[in-house]
């Protein structure tokens, strides 16, 4: 398919700036896939959908503080520096995005924090805005992590128009985030809050914990007309065995397996053996989902209401049918939900 197939107009006002006063008090489209119904709830009513041992599969990941703001060294230039995974632990090597990307160059030093707390040094470019930094930090890894979480901003989208703040560091994040590695949430889950977890339990539903570090590559302008052409950005992800043995446990008896965000079903789609039985896996992941594609794991799925022409976008595509997306998402703007990282919830059936 093309990207422009992809595009629709958005308006700005369906973005949601802020989350709600509480998570599981978003809306929540309700779609049923084979009587292509579409039904509108509030989230705390995903309890009436599923019963005694169904799987929930969330992924843990945990946002890390990503964007740095520093200045260059002699010119004091102002530079905003996007950390988007570590290379080498030991050698403090990472790779980022800098902004603006034309001053900065190989040999350079950008400083950061007051009386230069932390300071880096150019050692390599990657793409046309990537470099790969290496951090002058002599003390032990705990205390560079500890400089880098102080220093650091919570990295909330563009879109959202505005500075994050500390509502933002404790709200950009599901209450399940456990392994830091992501530069962005999964953000379905975080309309989860500790009660509702706890009514879903009481009902006996299972939680499948996986763990995929959601890269900036899900937020990049895709390049390219020809979707297959696109080159993904690859994703560290582990699932363990005692997670893989819950899903196949649910598929072998029968019952629902629901991947809650984008982020768990590509992991789910990633780790499917030609057996259709979930592998335990640790690595990396470029998997790329877009219409047509067969799905083998998951048979519901709870998203947000994502952008025009994003791969979240066209993996919703994938799930629902071309065509029925497109006319799921007319109703979501005329029933005016609310989109992207704060939205409401959409639950696929």
């Amino acid at each position: 398919m093309k990207l422009s197939q992809f595009k629709f107009d958005l308006p700005k006002s369906l973005i949601a700036k802020y989350p709600p006063e509480n998570r599981d008090e978003s809306r929540m489209m309700v779609v049923n896939r084979k009587t292509r119904t579409i039904g509108h709830k509030e989230f705390k009513d995903v309890l009436g959908f599923f019963s005694d041992g169904d799987v929930f599969v969330i992924n843990n990941t945990k946002v890390f503080p990503a964007r740095l703001y520093g200045e260059k060294e002699k010119t004091g230039a102002k530079i905003e520096v996007f950390l988007l995974r570590e290379l080498n632990r030991e050698s403090r090597l990472w790779d980022v995005m800098v902004d603006p990307a034309r001053k900065i160059r190989i040999g350079n030093k950008l400083y950061f924090g007051e009386d230069e707390a932390l300071v880096a040094e150019v050692i390599d470019n990657t793409t046309s805005r990537g470099r790969t930094l290496r951090f002058l930090f002599d003390g032990p890894y705990e205390e560079f992590k500890k400089t880098i979480q102080a220093l650091g901003e919570t990295p909330l989208p563009r879109e959202h128009e505005r500075q994050a703040d500390s509502l933002d560091d404790e709200r950009y994040q599901t209450i399940y985030a456990k392994h830091e590695g992501a530069v962005a949430a999964p953000t379905a889950g975080m309309h989860f809050s500790r009660e509702l977890m706890k009514r879903l339990e009481i009902k006996g539903i299972n939680f499948a914990e996986i763990t995929l570090h959601t890269g900036l590559g899900n937020f990049r302008p895709i390049e390219v007309e020809d979707l297959t052409k696109h080159k993904v950005d690859s994703e560290e992800m582990f699932i363990n065995q005692q997670s893989a043995d819950l899903i196949n446990r649910a598929f072998e008896t029968k019952h629902r397996v629901c991947a809650i965000g984008t982020t768990s079903m590509k992991a789910l789609e990633s780790a499917v053996s030609i057996t259709g039985k979930i592998k335990s896996y640790a690595g990396w992941t470029n998997k790329f989902i877009f219409p047509p594609y067969e799905f083998h794991t998951a048979d519901s799925l709870i998203t947000n209401f994502h952008l025009p022409m994003s791969p979240m976008y066209m993996m919703v595509s994938a799930y629902l049918g071309y065509e029925f997306a497109k006319e799921v998402y007319k109703v979501a703007m005329k029933e005016k939900y609310q989109f992207f990282t704060y939205g409401d919830a959409m639950l696929i059936t």
